[in-house]
């Protein structure tokens, strides 16, 4: 008895402060007597439900009714919030809870309030879940097609009939590798270097350039030449043990690096100041529009993707992807076709850039959006796009569908909206097997969605593929050791076949980049989009050749393509005087020589052989005749040209001299 009585003192204690507290009730009796209407106390009085929320209104009357649907008609979002009870209810739970007030009665019957607030609430979202309705941007895509509406429905694509060019395979028929580069960089470009270096040295330190054509001929020759035959270093292409002949009889070291640190595309002062600003690329933009005039001259199946021009040191624009193989560097955006060919490119300087090049309705596509919409302004009526997750979204494909340009890609589950709750889920797809495939449409059936499960699931949009028709390919299982035959929709072969494009090219330029250390952005610029000309030459190359039929082993390989393209450059004589110096130099050479073994002249390249002046014949007078150079020839003669340096066979029943020089 005297613990039950010190229990009760202390429980006495304990509740004296709380009886001084108004509870819930009382508290909604005095608003209801402050207001002036007491019609619904005895209810609230007499109810055995006590109600935990201060927050809690009662169901709107038929009065209020038209009020309140007013009221959400002018809201943005019509979908009503039925979880702003339930979080009222679990703040007061917790304070009730907290202060041990409250009767037994009272919590038994609250999970019966609550189980009739939650049936209240999911009629209310029932009434709404028809019509959905467009939600938050995520990822720059502003219209995520929440207002689509998906059923599973094969596509139906209507798409407009694809202008086709005329080929140009055979109007390139007998091109040499010179002919293919001069595309993308020619005579006209290298002059306008000259004259630039020339200007601009003068300029700024003084001490003149005296640069020509031909020089800069030479200098990009050797530098194809240096990324063939890769040295650690640049000054060892000097060194007496390891010289290369061909880039140091054309100028010194000092003069190579010379010219390296004085190459200018244009003169800085003509550049106005508004221009500076609005082009981050300005000092190496004549020689990217020359590129891109080149790439605009191809046919236009394309695919787009992004490029990495790899630099480490200051720029004006330097980004850092983390999966690229080359991380840092400057972006470049690229259209290309499924052969690797790059058809057009834009460098990333930022959005704002974007904007100014595509039209108003345009602007809210987002980063991938914009890209996708300034590389498709070159392509023509009905081309089909393929493009990865970066660039798609359903937005950007119905924009780009009104141009009359068909997008395929990869897309990213968070821009789908709809049409993500209504394909299979990845557990079921997983369960399933790989090769499962689910597709979805729009009601107009001219935009899909395809989820494919291989190793992973993979979601795709099109507006011109869909799963049908289905085939087969093999995949490797890691469970079994071996490979398997998976179900594969028409929409992921498509992709893999078009998709490759830029990843071609990226590696053929990764094989023999010109990637000597240089602190300048300018020069790095420079080397790239001339390893770009060239990959480009010799896959238009390649392709000519094989279509009309030529054997595999006539067809140059990339290395044996750039080797000739170097040895070309570096043979280059376009002067007045570049004759008559070349005969000088060997006549200089021949008088040092008197009194040794003759050596053996390299025969020149082909194209200082067919030029058609300053080929002459001399009669040499020698002891012992000379072997003639023409390939397969095995007569002697005393004959040479004065150009080439070379003994030839100059007689009535044998015309070495002419064959050699045609």
């Amino acid at each position: 008895m005297a613990t039950n009585s010190r229990d009760h003192s202390s429980g006495s204690s304990k509740y004296k402060p709380r009886q001084e507290r108004f509870s819930v009730q009382q508290t909604l009796e005095l608003l209801g007597l402050i207001d002036g209407d007491n019609s619904d106390l005895e209810d609230l009085s007499d109810n055995d439900d006590p109600i935990l929320d201060v927050n809690y209104q009662p169901p709107p009357q038929e009065q209020s009714s038209s009020e309140d649907e007013d009221d959400s008609s002018d809201d943005e979002d019509p979908i009503p919030q039925p979880t702003e009870h339930s979080r009222g209810r679990k703040r007061l739970r917790g304070a009730n809870n907290g202060s041990g007030s409250g009767s037994g009665t009272g919590s038994s019957r609250t999970p019966r309030r609550r189980r009739q607030t939650q049936q209240i609430e999911a009629d209310r979202s029932d009434d709404y879940s028809e019509e959905p309705t467009p939600g938050p941007s995520t990822q720059g895509q502003p219209n995520k097609g929440r207002g689509l509406r998906w059923r599973a429905t094969p596509l139906t694509p209507d798409l407009a009939q694809f202008v086709h060019e005329d080929d140009t395979e055979l109007d390139r028929n007998g091109w040499t590798p010179l002919d293919y580069f001069e595309q993308y960089i020619d005579r006209d470009l290298m002059k306008m270097i000259s004259d630039c270096s020339n200007a601009m040295s003068l300029s700024r330190s003084g001490d003149p350039l005296n640069t020509s054509v031909d020089e800069v001929y030479h200098f990009f020759g050797a530098c194809i030449l240096m990324s063939c035959i890769r040295y650690p270093t640049i000054r060892m292409y000097w060194s007496k043990a390891l010289r290369i002949t061909a880039i140091t009889d054309k100028f010194t070291r000092n003069r190579f690096f010379r010219l390296r640190g004085s190459i200018k595309v244009l003169i800085d002062d003509d550049v106005p100041e508004d221009l500076r600003k609005r082009d981050k690329f300005w000092k190496v933009r004549p020689f990217l529009d020359r590129i891109l005039q080149g790439c605009k001259s191809q046919n236009r199946p394309e695919s787009i993707d992004e490029q990495m021009i790899p630099f480490t040191g200051a720029c004006p624009c330097r980004q850092y992807l983390p999966m690229k193989p080359n991380p840092v560097g400057i972006k470049n955006f690229v259209c290309a076709t499924a052969d690797g060919i790059v058809l057009d490119f834009d460098l990333y300087q930022g959005k704002g850039a974007l904007l100014e090049q595509v039209e108003e309705e345009e602007v809210g596509l987002g980063l991938g959006g914009l890209v996708l919409a300034r590389l498709c302004q070159t392509l023509h009526r009905g081309t089909k796009v393929y493009c990865d997750r970066f660039f798609t979204s359903i937005r950007c494909v119905e924009q780009m569908m009104k141009k009359e340009m068909y997008i395929t890609g990869t897309i990213m589950k968070n821009r789908l909206a709809g049409a993500k709750e209504k394909l299979a889920s990845d557990k079921t797809m997983k369960n399933t097997g790989r090769g499962t495939s689910s597709e979805l449409s729009t009601e107009d059936g001219k935009l899909c969605v395809v989820k494919w499960y291989d190793n992973k699931p993979v979601l795709m949009m099109s507006v011109v593929h869909g799963t049908e028709p289905e085939d087969t390919c093999q995949r490797w299982d890691k469970k079994l050791k071996e490979y398997v035959t998976v179900s594969r929709p028409s929409i992921v072969r498509e992709y893999n076949l078009k998709m490759g494009g830029v990843d071609l090219i990226d590696r053929m330029i990764s094989y023999y980049r010109m990637s000597a250390r240089t602190k300048k952005w300018t020069m790095r610029m420079l080397m790239h989009f001339t390893d770009l000309a060239l990959a480009n030459s010799w896959l238009l190359y390649r392709k000519d050749l094989a279509i009309c039929a030529a054997p595999k082993k006539s067809i140059m390989q990339f290395l044996e393509f750039r080797t000739e393209m170097a040895m070309t450059l570096l043979a280059q004589h376009h002067g007045q005087g570049s004759d008559a110096d070349l005969s000088k130099q060997s006549e200089e050479e021949d008088n040092s020589n008197q009194g040794k073994k003759r050596s053996v002249t390299a025969v020149p390249h082909v194209s200082v052989r067919r030029r058609a002046n300053a080929h002459l014949p001399e009669m040499i007078s020698l002891k012992n005749a000379a072997r003639c150079r023409v390939a397969g020839c095995t007569g002697r003669t005393r004959v040479r040209c004065v150009t080439c340096k070379v003994f030839l066979c100059l007689q009535g029943d044998r015309n070495c001299y002419t064959a050699f020089h045609t």
